[in-house]
């Protein structure tokens, strides 16, 4: 794949924020290292300034993983309504460019209702991952208008077409993803063996990637590359399937390295050698 439309030359004269200021809203005390995943990914495909709006533990784990992070610890363990304002400031204040929402932040009804007004409120081009999933599922008219990279595998994109399976098969998983585009009028980036990314109109596979990024976070990795890429003013589509070929190729060359031991933090040292590798 050629990134070059993407990655280019710098002018000289670039400064802070020139490509991308990012907003991580991922993270609880129980998936304390969802928020490190996606921002470190993030930061690693490129964007020139990451923020982490996360439960405590969370947040304290990305900022002590990362000193390159800004971390805004939400009291409690997990995000609830009365996080969102906080959050919104700092969307605000930071003059944010684009949001990744979702690994991490659990099932708890409360997250829910809290994710529904976050998306309500906030207006730049957003990735939603896992829970943010869940939370957009039981009403799919909210997110209308938004700008939205939706990253499911087949068990979330059953939940979002409220379907019982995603059938394994090339062609029924294709006409699913299509059916999700359509449905929340976003870009689905379906995550498997053969990465299908589609608007409901257009759509391209991307096959980088390996059996062994079958751990978790690799998905959460993915989710960051996306907002690095949207934050840099890439249009949803080519962002989702850029995104899932640097994730993929990182990984393929992580592994290649690690084996079965291969974990998703290893990639951080691999994206920038995935994104020169084209």
């Amino acid at each position: 794949m050629d990134l070059s439309r993407i990655y280019h030359t710098r002018p000289a004269w670039s400064h802070k924020g020139n490509f991308g200021n990012v907003l991580v809203i991922c993270g609880s005390k129980l998936y304390s290292g969802a928020a490190t995943l996606a921002a470190g990914a993030a930061l690693r495909a490129g964007a020139d300034l990451v923020s982490v709006c996360a439960p405590e533990r969370a947040a304290n784990v990305a900022g002590q993983t990362f000193a390159d992070l800004m971390t805004y610890p939400l009291k409690g363990d997990y995000l609830v309504k009365g996080h969102i304002n906080d959050i919104v400031d700092v969307a605000h204040v930071r003059n944010i460019n684009a949001v990744c929402m979702g690994c991490g932040l659990g099932r708890h009804g409360a997250t829910s209702e809290a994710i529904h007004k976050i998306i309500s409120k906030i207006n730049v081009p957003m990735v939603l991952d896992a829970d943010a999933l869940r939370a957009i599922s039981a009403k799919p008219q909210s997110v209308w208008g938004k700008q939205l990279i939706l990253t499911p595998h087949a068990g979330e994109l059953a939940i979002l077409l409220s379907q019982s399976k995603i059938p394994d098969d090339f062609d029924a998983r294709l006409v699913a993803a299509k059916q999700a585009a359509h449905k929340y009028h976003a870009v689905v980036l379906l995550k498997g063996h053969v990465d299908i990314i589609t608007d409901g109109t257009s759509t391209i596979t991307n096959n980088s990637g390996t059996p062994l990024m079958t751990k978790g976070g690799f998905g959460d990795t993915l989710s960051g590359i996306c907002v690095a890429l949207l934050a840099r003013g890439v249009g949803l589509f080519e962002a989702a399937h850029a995104a899932a070929f640097i994730n993929g190729k990182a990984g393929e060359l992580a592994a290649h390295h690690m084996g079965e031991g291969v974990i998703a933090s290893d990639i951080f040292d691999y994206i920038p050698k995935a994104i020169n590798s084209t």
